[in-house]
Order: structure tokens, then sequence, then C-alpha cells
């Protein structure tokens, strides 16, 4: 990467941080959707696989209660890094352009649902069917896109988590998906060594924003900062899909 370049991307992931430190997701989302508007998808995916792993096990830390959350959704993740790995042998076949719509249709998804509709309760008795579910479809989209917090979103509003049980378990889900994603685009031969060294100093700003993050969340309603994240990633999501078309 030039200079320019890692300028840019040190700013995005400072966003990025933010982002994840207020709300408790969006790093890859914020992070590869602005990345992949000024470099090879492929490249902004690389990019954010430390970050991924450094800023979650944070949060996982700050949160606690780390086994019983993993025993609780512990079909998720692993229906999640299965499903994740198998899916990132694939992904250095597919094209940029490819990846840039992907990329750019969930992100819409995500925000148009999480705006518009409230997600019915799932009952008890389909719990494991709806983490398997939920699971799979994560590792499908993450292991080409590098963001598989839709369908974990919507999984978790459909069994009416809390906010601390929200932010302890996408912490621990993301970090766990995160192993397969970067274990999959090394294997794939997309992580090399020059990109894995300036992944991991991405990590500095992403912990610094995600520190900032905290002290917004503390300042601001939730709902409404909810709101103008979600409209900020609508429109990301649709300047991605029209670079690929004009």
């Amino acid at each position: 990467m030039d200079q320019s370049t890692i300028i840019a991307a040190t700013a995005i992931f400072l966003l990025a941080g933010v982002v994840k430190g207020t709300v408790g997701l969006g790093l890859p989302m914020t992070s590869v959707g602005l990345m992949a508007s000024l470099v090879d998808p492929r490249l902004a995916i690389a990019l954010v696989v430390f970050p991924i792993l450094v800023t979650n096990m944070w949060q996982i830390v700050r949160a606690g209660e780390t086994l019983r959350c993993v025993r609780r959704f512990g079909w998720f993740a692993a229906a999640l890094m299965i499903s994740l790995l198998l899916v990132t042998t694939i992904a250095g076949q597919v094209s940029a352009n490819t990846l840039a719509i992907a990329i750019g249709t969930v992100i819409i998804l995500f925000s148009l649902t999480s705006l518009i509709l409230k997600v019915p309760e799932l009952p008890e008795r389909f719990d494991i069917a709806g983490q398997v579910a939920g699971g799979i479809a994560c590792g499908i989209i993450g292991g080409f896109t590098a963001i598989w917090s839709p369908p974990m979103v919507i999984y978790f509003l459909s069994r009416r988590l809390d906010k601390d049980e929200f932010v302890r378990a996408s912490g621990i889900l993301i970090f766990l998906g995160g192993l397969p994603l970067a274990f999959g685009y090394w294997r794939a031969g997309l992580l090399t060594g020059p990109l894995a060294l300036a992944s991991l100093a991405m990590c500095i700003p992403a912990i610094a924003g995600f520190a900032v993050g905290e002290r917004i969340r503390a300042l601001l309603s939730p709902e409404r900062f909810r709101t103008v994240v979600l409209v900020f990633f609508l429109f990301l999501g649709v300047n991605l899909v029209s670079r690929v078309f004009w």
C-alpha cells in the first residue's frame, strides 16, 4: 500500500473502532465497506483480520462470563466456524466486483432490516435449530465478505437478548469467527506476511477508536446512535454497489 492508502486505512480503522466501541459490533462492516471503495475487496478483508481478533478479545475480557456464554451459544459458534472455514477456501476465486456487490448487498439488507422490521421472537424449543441456521448463514456471508453480523444480530433480536448479553455474545462469536477467517485467508494465499503486518498495525487505531466509542456509549442515547449508524451503513452499502456499476 502507498502512503496515502495507509493514512486513509488508519482513519477508517479509527472510525470503525469508534462504531465498535459504541454499539458492540460494526468494525468489519465499517472498515471493509469503506476500504473496499479504495482498494481490492480482498485486500480490505485481509486488513480487518487482526483488528477483528484483537478488538473482540478486548470486548470479551471486559464483558466477562465468557464460558457461560460460549456454552449457551455453542451450536451457533460451531456452525459459524465450520462453514466460514469452508467458504474461505474458495474466496480467492471470486472476482473483486462480485465481492464488492456482495459486501454492499449484505450491508444494505442488514441496515434496512434493522431500521424497518421487528424480528419475531424465536421460541426456546427452536433455539438449537436457530443457532445452526444462523451460524451457517453467518459463515457463508463472512467467508466471502468478513462481515457476518447481520444474521447474528437477527438471531440475537429473535431471542430478545438484553444489552449486556448482546455485547458479550457478539464479541465471542465475532472473535471465534475471526479464527477460521484468518486461517482460511492465510491458507488461500490472501493473507501474506506484509498484509498480516499491516493488519496488525491497524489494531492500534481500532483499539484507540474502541476506547473513544465506549465513552460515546455512556453519553449518547443507544437508540439514537443505533439509528445514525444504521443510516450510515445503508449509504455505505449503496455507495459500494453503485461504484461497481457506475
